[in-house]
């Protein structure tokens, strides 16, 4: 049996080699990680490439590596309802600027994982139409999916709002 994500992989390598820092299909889990800088350039080839068609954006999310340099990782998860395969796309974020594109003109369902990425762990994503808190209060300070955010931290006392 062909394992289409790495077939995937295979045509994203031989399209856009200057954009793919490492890849691997181990167990069947295709994986690219890609230069942030080239991240919405990529999606959209795999969006719109006749051999990938990744129609939906299944889900994105970010992990932080504290101590480690780029900081974070924003991952895509991709899957092509046509042609029944999956594909996980990486892109490493750096601390400060804490920034990536955003995929919302690629896949609208990108707009609140984004939000929601920005409210827990403090990436923004330039470009996205209305970038601001989903889970938390507007006054919430800081970013609590951070692994150095303080686990005592006290918030500011929200009032009732008009």
């Amino acid at each position: 049996m062909e394992d289409h994500g790495s077939a995937a992989l295979g045509r994203l390598l031989a399209a856009m080699p200057e954009a793919i820092q490492a890849t691997h299909a181990d167990l069947g889990d295709a994986t690219a990680l890609v230069d942030p800088a080239a991240v919405v350039e990529v999606l959209r080839f795999l969006r719109d490439d006749a051999d990938c068609e990744f129609e939906m954006l299944t889900d994105l999310c970010a992990v932080d590596y504290l101590g480690e340099t780029p900081r974070f990782e924003v991952v895509y998860h991709l899957y092509s309802v046509t042609k029944n395969h999956r594909l996980r796309v990486k892109a490493r974020v750096a601390e400060d600027p804490c920034e990536i594109a955003t995929a919302c003109d690629l896949w609208p369902s990108a707009n609140w994982m984004e939000r929601e990425v920005w409210d827990l762990y403090g990436i923004r994503f330039t470009g996205h139409p209305e970038l601001k808190r989903l889970l938390l209060y507007e006054d919430f300070e800081g970013h609590p999916l951070r692994k150095d955010y303080p686990k005592e931290r006290r918030q500011p006392l929200v009032g009732p709002r008009n």
